[in-house]
């Protein structure tokens, strides 16, 4: 695991960038590595890859997450901007509520998954991913130039709480009642003594487990050093709750969940339709559409036989498929390939996720070649884990 995962950590830049929880993640004995330009912790001293999944499985796990990008826009046309850019129906999307979406090219394909949160009647925040920025930042200047919005992105120290006691964990530092903050909903909050400036507090994670994403303001050398003292907080102050976890879990976590990573399950050659992703585009937006790739995505809605491949799971035992490895057919024909591969640490055995063509139904045996040999697999339904987003009581 740690090898396969280590090759996908890759920088562009010999100068990695440090989040404002750097020196934490030191304290912590973090081991840190470059991933998309940043140096970021992929394990802590004294707990294995599986003993963090497990552990935010079970209680609570805090990630650092700041590397990830993230943006405002306002301005009478940014509802107008974002649904040209994305397939995202602003006109159901409720204040202080968030949407999973994708950033599209003229073609259909991804250039981005993102969350869109709406704060006002033409206002939202919106968070990209890391490895992403500069392509992601010089797409929507692009686009921007068409419509009267203005756009700004902006650092600060972002986390991710997540696990099934993460709730009652984070209801500790807050007055706001988190049983009436239900999945894919926002608000702004006071954080107790620690933090004088509003936290926005997100129920929503890249885990499958019940949690928060929260961004906390750092632009300040005293608002940074809250952030810090509030990730310390959350660590010491239950030791037997919460733990910081790094990549190497964060990655098994969301693979277990059936979630896409950009560069790997998505990429400007797939659209949403080949990446099983059709739900992202909600019946409101199939008419008149207008946002980018549209005739090419409406076209693979309604003719499958325009694309030949879909995203689907795998499972199987023996050695992990890995990125890159060929599936095969029953009869030995070649169908797809691996996105991405790894040992569940949840279900035992092996979990994939790949392209492999439509004409192999789910629950059809197949092989995968891994290390010169065909190990059998089956294709499976995603999630392999249920997730437990919290709904409401």
């Amino acid at each position: 695991m740690k090898t396969s995962f280590a090759k996908r950590l890759l920088s562009t830049s010999a100068n990695l960038v440090k989040t404002p929880l750097h020196e934490l993640h030191i304290e912590y004995g973090g081991k840190m590595v470059p991933y998309a330009g940043f140096e970021m912790p992929v394990l802590y001293k004294g707990q294995s890859h599986i003993d963090s999944h497990n552990w935010v499985r079970n209680k609570a796990g805090v990630f650092d997450v700041s590397h990830m990008l993230q943006h405002n826009f306002r301005g009478k046309e940014a509802s107008d901007l974002l649904q040209k850019i994305t397939p995202i129906d602003l006109s159901g999307l409720e204040v202080n509520s968030s949407s999973l979406t994708v950033l599209l090219n003229e073609q259909g394909g991804v250039i981005d998954d993102c969350i869109i949160t709406r704060h006002g009647p033409e206002q939202f925040y919106m968070v990209t991913n890391a490895g992403c920025r500069e392509k992601d930042v010089a797409f929507i200047k692009r686009e921007l130039e068409a419509f009267d919005a203005q756009h700004e992105t902006f650092e600060g120290t972002l986390l991710a709480l997540q696990g099934p006691e993460a709730a009652q964990v984070l209801q500790k530092f807050t007055p706001e009642n988190l049983k009436k903050l239900t999945f894919g909903h926002t608000l702004f909050s006071k954080f107790s003594s620690i933090v004088g400036s509003d936290v926005h507090i997100a129920r929503s994670g890249y885990t499958g487990e019940d949690g928060f994403e929260l961004s906390i303001p750092s632009s300040t050398p005293q608002q940074t050093e809250e952030a810090r003292q509030f990730f310390k907080a959350l660590i010491e102050d239950f030791p037997d709750t919460v733990k910081p976890i790094g990549l190497a879990a964060r990655d098994s976590l969301r693979l277990e969940a059936g979630m896409c990573l950009y560069g790997h399950e998505l990429s400007e050659s797939k659209t949403p339709i080949e990446a099983s992703l059709t739900w992202l585009i909600p019946k409101t937006r199939r008419d008149n559409a207008s946002f980018n790739g549209a005739s090419t995505i409406l076209a693979q809605i309604k003719d499958k036989s325009l694309f030949s491949s879909r995203r689907v799971g795998l499972t199987s035992k023996g050695p992990s498929p890995r990125e890159g490895s060929k599936v095969f057919s029953s009869s030995g024909e070649e169908v797809g390939y691996i996105t991405s591969g790894s040992p569940s640490p949840t279900l035992g055995g092996n979990i994939a996720q790949g392209y492999v063509d439509k004409s192999v139904k789910l629950g059809s045996s197949v092989d995968i070649e891994i290390r010169g040999k065909r190990r059998p697999a089956t294709l499976t339904k995603m999630p392999f884990v249920p997730s437990r987003f919290y709904r409401g009581e």
